[in-house]
């Protein structure tokens, strides 16, 4: 694989690759970086909303409020995905859909939907979590070693 990276270019692919570097839009990181700050905060808005309205209406206090106001994003974001809204946003905002769980959601959702026609357990249950099984394993991986972290800084300030 990494030989292909320093592989000679014939003149032919050289000349197509300056062709194509000088047709490709700039793109203005600043006016992306705020579309996604913009759309970001909005999503995050509305998940803080949500959380003031389950403590309430539903008696919810601060920390417990914080699950069904995430799992409401969630099917508010798999609902999006289905009927197409959630990918027109994503290709405006970009990153800013990304960040929060509704980006996730819309990985999974997405994937299932695509895998449908292939059926319920070869289609949607194996595709679903092909794009989002990488995150899932990292996030478990990741969470085991600042777990094995943690227990070992208060194994030395125990001593």
């Amino acid at each position: 694989m990494s030989s292909k990276k320093n592989k000679k270019l014939t003149p032919t692919q050289q000349q197509y690759q300056e062709f194509a570097k000088a047709r490709e839009p700039k793109r203005s990181v600043l006016y992306n970086c705020l579309k996604a700050f913009i759309v970001g905060g909005i999503i995050s808005t509305i998940g803080q909303g949500l959380q003031w309205m389950f403590m309430k209406y539903f008696d919810f206090n601060e920390v417990t409020a914080g699950n069904p106001a995430t799992a409401v994003l969630i099917m508010l974001s798999v609902l999006l995905t289905s009927i197409g809204v959630y990918d027109h946003i994503a290709q405006w905002a970009g990153a800013g859909t990304i960040i929060p769980v509704t980006g996730f959601a819309n990985t999974i959702a997405s994937a299932a939907i695509e895998h449908r026609s292939e059926g319920y357990v070869l289609g949607v249950g194996g595709n679903m979590f092909k794009l989002a099984g990488s995150v899932i394993a990292f996030g478990v991986f990741s969470a085991f070693v600042v777990a094995i972290i943690k227990i070992t800084i208060q194994g030395l300030g125990g001593m």
